[in-house]
């Protein structure tokens, strides 16, 4: 079962890896709101990655559905995204306006952990990139999880493990930047992510369409 773990391990690592819109909003909301915040939003990608990881176990014909579906999928996720980077433009707007900001320490209580986890799951659900890694993975996931009766359940807390070290990693690294930055920086950084956000968001809905 090692070797399952392992594999599973490292799909989830290198999916998650890359910075993309899920890594932008990490490291936005880790500076913004706190580590808690953070870890919340990676752990949402970290579990939809799992899903994905049954699926693939699962076989073809799961797969097979995902691509039916993957259409709908992503064009509700870019409208999610673009909505996203809205937020985080006014955001910015409103900080710009605001005649005192608050010290940007990364420590400011941010009680929404659940909907950060909800927003990311949801987001990385319908990333088209993400689904087309894991159709993509197909075989060699395929062939991992059919060598025993629990190697799917393997596999897939594997994908999981993988995908949350890389989370883990991210917000440790954004936290640590965190204590460097002042309350401009911040703003700039809501105005960055709010922008990057709203063009992923309407590109992945205009091409899905």
């Amino acid at each position: 079962m090692i070797p399952v773990l392992l594999k599973g391990m490292g799909v989830g690592f290198a999916i998650a890896a890359p910075v993309g819109p899920i890594g932008v909003l990490c490291i936005r909301r880790t500076l913004a709101r706190g580590r808690a915040a953070g870890l919340a939003t990676g752990l949402g990608a970290a579990t939809a990655d799992a899903v994905y990881g049954l699926l693939v176990a699962a076989g073809f014909t799961a797969t097979g559905v995902l691509m039916d579906y993957s259409r709908p999928m992503a064009i509700s996720g870019g409208f999610l995204m673009a909505l996203l980077g809205v937020l985080s433009l006014r955001g910015y707007w409103a900080a710009r306006h605001a005649p005192a900001p608050p010290a940007a320490t990364g420590g400011r209580p941010y009680r929404g952990l659940t909907a950060a986890w909800a927003t990311t799951f949801v987001l990385t659900l319908s990333n088209p990139t993400t689904i087309l890694a894991f159709i993509g993975m197909v075989a060699a996931l395929g062939s991992a999880a059919s060598g025993a009766a629990l190697a799917p359940y393997v596999l897939v807390f594997g994908v999981f493990a993988g995908s949350a070290t890389w989370w883990l990693l991210l917000v440790h690294m954004a936290s640590y930047a965190g204590a460097r930055v002042n309350a401009d920086a911040l703003r700039w950084l809501d105005l960055a992510s709010g922008s990057l956000l709203l063009a992923w968001g309407i590109w992945i809905a205009a091409t899905a369409v």
